[in-house]
């Protein structure tokens, strides 16, 4: 299997995470195939879609896009795009290792992006694309605390506005675009000289960085 490059040639980012659910296959569509041939960070993708549902989504984003589109199993982390099966998340392992899990209901970004987070610290760079509900908060949490970068969907852009309304309440988020620019934005940030540090944002004051409390 291809290597995955060191941190040191893509800007210091080990792996990108796409997460969406309602009205995620267009959003993910117009991500992945706005994403150059020779765009050097492994991309991870987690879609809520339900039991029993046909795993086509590598299929649609491979004829959309130009880079190797396929679906994920427990094992290397490839470059190009993996898509994580229905009703499955990963743990990450800081090796460039994927370990498949079920997901739970409505759940499977949280989880994955905590575990990229723990593996991975500030090479993670995560999008929140639309989804109902709030999957995704407390791994943008975990993200920007290890030191990562989060990015969103604009909610006014989104089919679904929950996921990254959520995202955004946390404060933990740089950037909300709107579609056409997400793919243009993970250029900048992976592959443009100083992008990383040029779109910097600083966390606010305000920003909830810790994990939801657990009620007594």
């Amino acid at each position: 299997m291809a290597a995955i490059p060191s941190p040191d040639v893509r800007g210091g980012f080990r792996v990108v995470v796409l997460a969406a659910s309602s009205g995620g296959v267009r959003a993910l569509s117009t991500v992945v195939g706005g994403l150059p041939a020779d765009f050097p960070v492994p991309v991870l993708v987690v879609q809520h879609r339900g039991p029993g549902t046909p795993e086509m989504l590598s299929g649609i984003l491979g004829a959309r896009g130009r880079l190797p589109v396929r679906t994920g199993t427990s094992g290397p982390l490839d470059p190009g795009v993996t898509v994580l099966p229905a009703r499955t998340t990963a743990d990450v392992d800081r090796d460039g290792g994927l370990v498949l899990r079920p997901a739970p209901p409505l759940g499977g970004a949280d989880h994955l992006l905590v575990s990229a987070a723990a593996a991975y610290g500030a090479g993670v760079l995560a999008v929140v694309l639309t989804g109902r509900l709030a999957d995704g908060a407390e791994g943008v949490r975990a993200v920007r605390r290890a030191g990562g970068r989060v990015l969103v969907q604009h909610p006014d852009d989104a089919e679904a506005p929950g996921m990254p309304s959520a995202a955004l309440a946390t404060g933990c988020v740089e950037h909300a675009l709107p579609l056409p620019l997400v793919a243009p934005a993970l250029v900048a940030y992976t592959m443009a000289p100083g992008g990383a540090d040029l779109l910097a944002v600083p966390v606010p004051p305000w920003a909830r960085l810790g994990p939801r409390p657990v009620p007594a």
